[in-house]
């Protein structure tokens, strides 16, 4: 089991920005994809981003251009810089990490948008 601690979240204005950090117990070469999701009251949890073992990135269309996941490979660590932020973004933000078909999870971080 991969150890996923999220920090980061927060509550700021709509069109401001935020910074989500992932930190994993494990050299992020071994695992196969890591990603963010995020799960508002009353709905289900939603992919936003992910990003490959070979750097590739994905993106719900509801943050293309406005967020970036990227990764330290030095500090193990995954990042989603979230800027324009919209009061439709707020939500628990979930760290994921897959690795040989088994799925980890952070504790989550809320991010709130005010209007």
């Amino acid at each position: 089991q991969v150890q996923l601690v999220e920090s980061g979240g927060g509550l700021v204005q709509a069109g401001g920005s935020l910074r989500l950090s992932c930190a994993t117990s494990v050299r992020i070469f071994s695992l196969n994809a890591m990603g963010w999701y995020r799960q508002a009251p009353g709905k289900q949890r939603e992919l936003v981003a992910v990003i490959t073992s070979g750097g590739s990135t994905n993106y719900a269309d509801s943050v293309k251009g406005r967020f970036t996941i990227s990764r330290d490979n030095a500090k193990n660590t995954m990042y989603l810089q979230m800027n324009s932020l919209k009061p439709e973004d707020t939500a628990v933000y979930y760290c994921n990490a897959r690795r040989i078909g088994t799925d980890s999870w952070g504790q989550g971080t809320q991010v709130t948008v005010s209007s």
